[in-house]
């Protein structure tokens, strides 16, 4: 697992990419782009709760301090730490 605890700071925004049906749950740092892969398929949101879980566990805080705020729908996500 890949520590991105030295982005771990209040107010903080992510982007990330994603991929979702990987063969494995990974967070890749690639140069300064954020990779994030989960095995869920995107429906109903079930993609988005295994991003958040990895993202959470990968920087060391809560889950509830991950807040989308754009992408819901797409690959390319913003996430703002509260």
């Amino acid at each position: 697992m890949t520590d991105l605890s030295h982005l771990a700071q209040p107010g903080t925004q992510i982007a990330v990419r994603v991929t979702p049906r990987a063969s494995r749950n990974a967070v890749i740092l690639d140069g300064e782009a954020i990779r994030i892969t989960v095995t869920t398929v995107p429906e109903d949101g079930k993609a988005n709760a295994a991003v958040v879980k990895l993202l959470a566990k990968a920087l060391g805080v809560a889950k509830s301090r991950l807040v989308l705020v754009r992408g819901a729908t797409g690959r390319d996500k913003i996430f703002r730490l509260d």
